[in-house]
């Protein structure tokens, strides 16, 4: 049997009763600690005994720590630094382990190949029968597959220590798995695909969580200094595209100045341009989903408003980030 840890950051959402029932509820070899790191900038004390209830008899096993609403990596880092397993096991609040998930994570963890620094879990989205999934429920499964996502990651703790960890300039999660998993990569490390199965149900749609998501754009830049303008090729990964926003808020910026300055014709033009842009940009959108009236309104609204989000943080990436150093150049 091998040690480990289970580290689950949270912002303490209602699913995590969910995923720690289900966690105590599965099959096999226990963790031996189970380390929950939460990341609400202003906690209150005791608001997470109820979700740590649902543990049973691994209660005495959890502990609690307190990352200070710093984003993922800083909690994943937090969580780490409490770890004295060899294996930590990062889970995502929102993910329920299988029936079997801890025979199966045994299984997984069993080779001893030094070089192995890691192992990825498997997770599956339920998605509705009889209608598209909305755009919501086809991120969730998307988030599911993508590659080294710590919704469901196993990493040896040595190889995380000597690789100091998760980058804490990374404000969201997956491109900071990214730029772990490349760095553990590059030093001759291998991560393997595990067998062990979770389930992730979709969250609930919210009319403004793509516009928050634009934050990542602000990532991607961060992303190419440290690991090259073809860093997303390595990570299987859907190419960055800046051009597409940064296009469509550059023609209705000028529209707006060509129309303040007194030049009508050329501001419809630019207009019309803005339009087409971003009539694009929301069809790509709706013509895969539902197509429900309330989807589809929502969709409408930040097609227009994402573009200028993602071209802002984007450049606001870029300035942030324009010291950052190829990461082989600081290694060591």
């Amino acid at each position: 049997m091998t040690a480990y840890a289970v580290v689950i950051p949270t912002l303490a959402p209602d699913s995590l009763a969910d995923c720690l029932a289900a966690l105590a509820a599965s099959i096999g070899p226990k963790p031996r600690q189970i380390v929950l790191v939460d990341d609400r900038a202003h906690p209150e004390p005791g608001s997470l005994d109820h979700p740590l209830g649902v543990l049973g008899d691994l209660r005495p096993r959890a502990t609690v720590v307190a990352s200070g609403g710093r984003g993922p990596a800083a909690a994943r880092n937090t969580g780490l630094r409490a770890v004295t397993t060899p294996w930590a096991v990062f889970l995502a609040d929102d993910v329920q382990p299988g029936p079997h998930w801890c025979a199966q994570l045994d299984r997984d963890l069993a080779a001893d190949a030094p070089d192995i620094a890691g192992s990825q879990g498997v997770i599956a989205v339920p998605l509705p029968g009889g209608r598209a999934p909305t755009e919501t429920e086809r991120e969730t499964a998307a988030r599911a597959r993508a590659r080294w996502s710590t919704a469901d990651m196993a990493y040896r703790t040595d190889a995380l220590k000597q690789a100091r960890g998760f980058d804490e300039r990374f404000r969201c999660a997956h491109r900071a798995d990214i730029d772990l998993a490349l760095r553990l990569l590059d030093a001759g490390l291998r991560i393997r695909q595990g067998r062990r199965t979770s389930m992730m149900p979709a969250r609930p749609d919210e009319r403004w969580a793509s516009l928050r998501a634009q934050r990542r754009h602000a990532d991607d830049a961060l992303m190419t200094r440290l690991h090259g303008p073809r860093w997303w090729h390595r990570a299987v990964a859907p190419p960055s595209r800046p051009a597409t926003p940064l296009a469509v808020t550059a023609t209705g910026t000028t529209a707006c100045a060509l129309a303040l300055t007194g030049h009508p014709r050329a501001a419809l033009a630019a207009g019309l341009g803005w339009a087409a842009g971003t009539a694009a940009i929301a069809r790509a959108r709706i013509a895969p989903g539902p197509r429900s009236r309330d989807e589809v309104t929502t969709l409408l609204v930040t097609s227009a408003l994402n573009p200028p989000a993602a071209a802002w943080h984007r450049l606001a990436g870029r300035w942030r980030h324009r010291a950052a150093q190829p990461w082989r150049d600081t290694a060591g």
